[in-house]
């Protein structure tokens, strides 16, 4: 069975739509040449200023700097399809501890999240389609809470993380903006 194609959203008034003689990243590297032009060296290096790393979703709908009151250089910022602690998000966070001298780790999932309606069907509907297996695993889950603490047991029991007793997980809620704490223990 293939995979469906996605249906293209009418762009918003201030999305990065195509322009008309162009494509999308052509929009993205000239709004790159206008912001060049007045950009002036922060002079900071590659330490967040609050020693933090956060771990959300890549999901269009959350601003992760204006929903937790970040600025440029606050925190490393690490985002995957659900934000899934996976092997990748281990490797990430190994540098951002080891190298870059973050001590915390704030993990985010969110309402409404596109893994909440996957399954392993989907990676075997591609292998079928595109004739090679995805070396990957979807990480798919139906309960938001239980996968955060997932998410949260993975990054405390790594062998990799030297860092792992500030390690807290949260659900966004993409309607109204406030993140709810999910308990680990529960």
């Amino acid at each position: 069975m293939p995979i469906p194609a996605s249906q293209p959203l009418p762009p918003s008034a201030d999305s990065a739509a195509a322009p008309a003689d162009g494509t999308v990243t052509d929009r993205l590297v000239e709004a790159n040449r206008r912001y060049a032009t007045a950009f002036t060296d922060p002079g900071m290096d590659a330490r967040p200023v609050l020693k933090v790393a956060v771990v959300s979703c890549m999901d269009a709908r959350i601003d992760l700097h204006a929903a937790l009151g970040l600025e440029l250089g606050d925190c490393h910022t690490i985002r995957n399809a659900g934000g899934v602690v996976t092997d990748d998000i281990i490797r990430s966070l190994t540098i951002s501890q080891r190298a870059l001298g973050t001590r915390s780790v704030v993990l985010i999932h969110h309402t409404g999240c596109g893994l909440l309606n996957l399954t392993e069907d989907f990676r075997h509907d591609l292998a079928a389609e595109v004739g090679q297996r995805p070396t990957w695993a979807v990480e798919a889950f139906k309960d938001l809470d239980e996968d955060v603490r997932q998410s949260m047991q993975r990054v405390r029991t790594s062998p990799f993380l030297p860092h792992t007793d500030d390690v807290r997980g949260f659900v966004f809620d993409v309607t109204t903006g406030l993140l709810r704490e999910i308990d680990p223990k529960s």
